[in-house]
């Protein structure tokens, strides 16, 4: 047991300099902000952030990796377990309450940042794929998948971000309920 703890110990340091760091990158941008203010927003020393991540880079990196993993194991288990019209908004909004700046961070400041833009999309296209493959038996008109599929993906997202700035979390059930209709419709609309 005793040697489990400094792994605990590491971990809860790392996960609190990822929040922090978010935290600080939300705020201020990839450029203007200083290991010093990361370490200030993490309640640690230079020093400790350092002990977890190589350099700023590495920190925004791994912030963005760690919300884009835990977005698509959200996303497969509301999959697998849910409404399949309401399963996509229900995992974004999940993954975006748990760690608003870094959902932020991903989906809106990363495209922005040229070194970190290529995380995003890699991202942004998977969650087309799974888009595409979805809605191409339910659009008759095949040059219309990508764009259709792009679309979604877009609109989940911008919708989530908007959502996370308007409201404060006591209404996300009916936010997801609403965004399942609106999804169901736009598909039903291009179906035609």
């Amino acid at each position: 047991m005793t040697a489990t703890r400094p792994l605990l110990r590491r971990d809860l340091r790392r996960a609190s300099i990822l929040d922090g760091a978010a935290t600080a990158f939300a705020d201020a941008g990839f450029a203007a902000t200083s290991m010093e203010s990361i370490a200030a927003s993490a309640g640690v020393s230079k020093l400790i952030v350092y002990r977890h991540f190589d350099s700023k880079e590495d920190l925004y990196r791994s912030v963005i990796e760690q919300v884009a993993g835990r977005l698509a194991a959200v996303f497969a288990d509301a999959i697998s377990h849910g409404d399949p019209s309401e399963a996509p908004a229900r995992a974004f909004l999940a993954v975006a309450r748990e760690d608003p700046e870094g959902f932020a961070l991903l989906w809106r400041h990363s495209a922005r940042e040229p070194q970190f833009a290529e995380h995003v999309e890699r991202f942004r296209t998977l969650a087309v794929s799974y888009a595409q493959a979805r809605l191409a038996p339910l659009l008759p008109d095949e040059s219309l998948h990508t764009w259709a599929a792009e679309t979604i993906v877009d609109v989940l997202v911008a919708s989530v971000l908007h959502w996370l700035d308007h409201d404060d979390g006591g209404r996300d059930d009916a936010f997801v309920a609403s965004a399942g209709r609106s999804m169901r419709a736009l598909v039903e609309a291009w179906a035609g």
